[in-house]
């Protein structure tokens, strides 16, 4: 499984209104929406923040992963550990990022939000190909062939020689080396948040209104709250799963992004998800185990063939997905102490927060450095790995805080709120 950046990267979640409703936008029904803030989704936010150097370092030890820097001794253990990270996390993030959509489209209007969109993810996008992203895939290139020896800048010439292509959308620029490498996943959520605006300002808000409404309703009843694994499921089945996209198909990552903008326009959804968290939990479980010996034993290309094997695997996939999304978001929505009232100064997790984004543009490529010189020693690989993801660690705050927290300009050009 190719690598896979995990962070949500739209604004913050909220359970309520932020501000002044626009017409374009349903309203939630009159006490259905709390206004207090949900910690549990930022918490999401930053535990994958800081899992991604964990995980992707354990890449560099996995027997099945083509990942830019492989140590010579490998395991598969590693790849049960990826699935029970893939199976839920990018899933969550983008359905996380949906909510926050709700409440930005809400305060902004459809025209703010794009602008917002754009200017939040679109510049670090740019900035971020244009600089680091073409290391990792040079390293490879490095580590693979002891004879290479093509300077950086040689190979930046062939990195960027490209072309504009639409037989693989949203992903619009090809190229023999060139790649979208971690920042798959911003590419992703600014065009789906692109295409979300305008439908937002076109659809007629009362009718949108209706329909939330009556699908909160339906939530009353036990389990109605894992329906909406089966349209993720026809799309495994019959879509197929991408290594690229961390097994998932891009299209079901539009359905999870749709799906939380609609789960933040009524609090009857959030009740049946608190609800029915244990149940979902188990059946998550069995499912997820069921999946891994379904796709290992499916025969030929698991995540594409169109054999019934595959895609029954593919469908267990997809349901145990939404069966962990229900019980994670269900088991941690739990009432809470009243917060403190706000310090001048900002804590640690105030800071991971506003650092979220840009310890994402820089990690993959420090955790390939690093690892392109770290295989190179005599030492026992599981001291390998923690000297990787101290080393990385330790370089991403320092690039962090010295080289874009401190001025406007960079803090821009990397995303950061405020």
């Amino acid at each position: 499984m190719r690598p896979a950046g995990i962070l949500m990267l739209a604004g913050t979640a909220r359970g309520g209104n932020m501000a002044a409703p626009q017409e374009s936008v349903p309203q939630p029904q009159a006490g259905t929406a709390r206004t207090a803030r949900r910690p549990e989704l930022d918490v999401i936010r930053l535990v994958v923040v800081i899992g991604l150097v964990f995980f992707h370092a354990a890449l560099v030890f996995d027997t099945r992963d083509d990942y830019y820097v492989k140590n010579a001794t490998t395991t598969e253990a590693t790849t049960w550990i990826a699935g029970l990270c893939v199976v839920w996390a990018m899933p969550a993030l983008f359905l996380i990022a949906g909510l926050g959509s709700w409440h930005s489209i809400r305060s902004r209007g459809a025209g703010g939000f794009a602008r917002e969109r754009l200017l939040r993810l679109g510049v670090p996008l740019v900035v971020a190909t244009l600089t680091i992203l073409p290391l990792p895939p040079w390293l490879r290139l490095k580590a693979a062939d002891p004879g290479y020896d093509e300077s950086y800048p040689r190979f930046l010439l062939r990195f960027f020689d490209v072309h504009l292509s639409l037989t693989d959308l949203p992903f619009v620029v090809r190229g023999e080396h060139f790649e979208s490498g971690h920042l798959w996943f911003v590419v992703l959520l600014l065009a789906f948040s692109l295409v979300l605006a305008p439908l937002v300002a076109w659809l007629p808000a009362d009718r949108m209104a209706r329909v939330l409404d009556a699908a909160a309703g339906a939530m009353a009843r036990r389990g109605v709250v894992l329906l909406p694994a089966l349209p993720l499921a026809v799309i495994g089945a019959l879509l197929g799963m991408e290594e690229s996209f961390a097994g998932w198909s891009r299209w079901a990552y539009l359905v999870f992004f749709l799906y939380g903008f609609a789960l933040a326009a009524d609090d009857r959804f959030r009740a049946a998800m608190r609800r029915d968290a244990v149940p979902a939990a188990i059946a998550g479980i069995a499912l997820f185990a069921a999946a891994g010996v379904a796709l290992d034993t499916a025969g030929g290309d698991p995540f594409t063939d169109l054999t019934l094997p595959a895609a029954v695997a593919r469908v267990l996939f997809a349901t145990a997905g939404w069966c962990w999304l229900v019980a994670i978001l269900g088991l941690l929505d739990r009432p809470r102490p009243a917060a403190p009232p706000a310090s001048d100064s900002p804590g640690v997790y105030a800071y991971l927060g506003l650092a979220a984004l840009p310890l994402y543009v820089l990690h993959q490529p420090i955790v390939v450095a690093m690892a392109y010189v770290v295989v190179q020693w005599q030492i026992p690989a599981p001291l390998k790995y923690v000297v990787i993801v101290a080393a990385s660690f330790a370089i991403m705050f320092v690039v962090y805080e010295f080289g874009v927290r401190r001025t406007r300009p960079t803090r821009l050009l990397f995303g950061v709120r405020g």
